[in-house]
């Protein structure tokens, strides 16, 4: 079953603990390009994360981005800037001997400065029953945005699977019509010599078997019986790859390359008045199935 590289998830996890968020976006790429954002306080999670995704997902640039927001109280923390208030008091000073300023630096003073005091939210520290419920949580709540992040990106498969079958479809009805035009040219091109032999043959004397073979020589070497074959095996190479459960993105991929080295020998070799636009038709048929293969898993 085909699976496209595009899709979205995002979901909130609640628990009595925390609250987590998890937002999945993945894009088309060659290889699997994982781009994970969390907080500090999850990073040893991350590994557990990466191999979460990389159970799930085979191939695209997939970001993920986890928040938790913790129900315990935070503990304040204030931190002095000392530097700051030093050079202020100095400052000060120097006006008091100007005669400008009265009166002692006050704690009210450095409050009404931000650049004095910081006051801050620390988490408070978690004991290690509830770091591993909110480690749960988190994969937990991964899982879910993976699943479904499958289940747009199964539900956009199946759109590109159609499509693609239906051009599948076309190419095999193409790869007939080829077959069928070789052979009238290749008829055409026997028929041509035999004439111009017969037309010879009245001014030069001439051995009927020798020329008999020559001709064909000459014919087969436009002979496309085994590229016809081939690509036809390339065919039911791709509904086997397409039914199957295993991401084959890639494999499309160098199918249509073989298929389109086919059609190009194909090209050089038949005759034909249809021919030329037969592999024209052909030729645009496997480039828009390699557009949609971009997009595969």
């Amino acid at each position: 079953m085909i699976r496209s590289m595009t899709g979205f998830a995002s979901l909130t996890h609640e628990n009595r603990h925390a609250t987590i968020g998890v937002t999945v976006r993945a894009v088309n790429h060659r290889f699997l390009d994982l781009q994970l954002r969390m907080p500090q306080s999850l990073g040893d999670l991350e590994p557990r994360v990466r191999a979460l995704v990389q159970r799930r997902l085979a191939r695209g640039r997939v970001e993920v981005a986890i928040s938790a927001s913790l129900r315990s109280p935070a503990v304040p923390s204030v931190e002095l800037n000392a530097e700051f208030v030093a050079a202020l008091a100095a400052a000060i000073e120097q006006a008091r001997g100007h005669g400008l300023v009265s009166g002692a630096l006050s704690p009210g003073d450095l409050l009404r400065l931000p650049q004095a005091i910081t006051v801050r939210d620390r988490p408070a520290d978690l004991d290690p029953t509830v770091e591993a419920q909110l480690a749960e949580g988190v994969e937990a709540a991964l899982e879910q945005a993976l699943a479904d992040l499958d289940a747009m990106r199964m539900r956009e498969g199946e759109h590109l699977q159609a499509d693609l079958d239906a051009r599948r479809a076309l190419l095999g009805r193409v790869i007939e019509q080829l077959r069928v035009a070789a052979d009238e040219g290749r008829a055409g091109v026997e028929q041509r010599l035999q004439e111009r032999i017969r037309e010879l043959g009245f001014e030069l004397p001439v051995d009927q078997a020798m020329i008999a073979q020559e001709i064909v020589r000459a014919a087969a070497r436009s002979d496309i019986s085994e590229e016809v074959t081939r690509f036809r095996a390339h065919l039911e190479h791709w509904s086997t790859l397409t039914s199957g459960g295993e991401p084959c993105g890639r494999k499309l991929d160098f199918l249509l390359q073989e298929m389109n080295r086919e059609i190009n020998t194909i090209g050089s070799k038949a005759d034909g008045t249809a021919v030329s636009e037969l592999i024209i038709g052909a030729k645009a048929e496997l480039e828009k199935m390699r557009e949609q293969v971009q997009n595969v898993e």
